[in-house]
């Protein structure tokens, strides 16, 4: 069975990028063309289809551009791939580590967000906060006025 070649507009088509994106990452090391036509155009395979894949899939994943780099030329160093894998499962804790102290950060911001909505949703006067409704406000333990009132 015959491997599948593309030109450069109809692989970028198939990964939903930019010609000017291929470019780039053949320019920064991420994508290699081995095939040329004698007029010296570039045929790609579908082993770049898997290449800009995985590359996108990384991106979404917040690394870098250098970050990638560093995994595909460690390709050229080990056979066996495991110091990719290595490197991969590094980073993919490293990445989950910052997401989750995201995560935790974006809870305390949605549940101070919720607060607030609750207390000027059930707070008859709000121009009275804070003031002499602050001894018997259902809010008093969490709000940051209640000393003035």
């Amino acid at each position: 069975m015959q491997e599948q070649t593309y030109r450069i507009g109809e692989l970028a088509r198939k990964c939903n990028v930019t010609v000017r994106t291929i470019r780039y990452y053949e320019s920064l090391g991420l994508l290699k063309t081995n095939h040329r036509s004698e007029g010296g155009q570039r045929y790609y395979t579908d082993a770049d289809v898997v290449y800009l894949n995985r590359i996108a899939e990384l991106k979404e994943l917040d690394f870098t551009l250098q970050e990638i780099r560093t995994i595909i030329l460690m390709g050229s160093e080990d056979s066996t791939g495991e110091k990719r894998r290595n490197e991969l499962l590094r980073q993919y804790r490293s990445k989950l580590s910052t997401a989750l102290e995201r995560q935790t950060s974006l809870q305390k911001r949605i549940d101070d967000l919720s607060w607030h909505v609750q207390q000027l949703e059930t707070n008859d006067d709000f121009q009275q906060c804070p003031g002499l409704m602050c001894k018997s406000c259902t809010f008093k333990n969490r709000c940051r006025f209640r000393e003035l009132g």
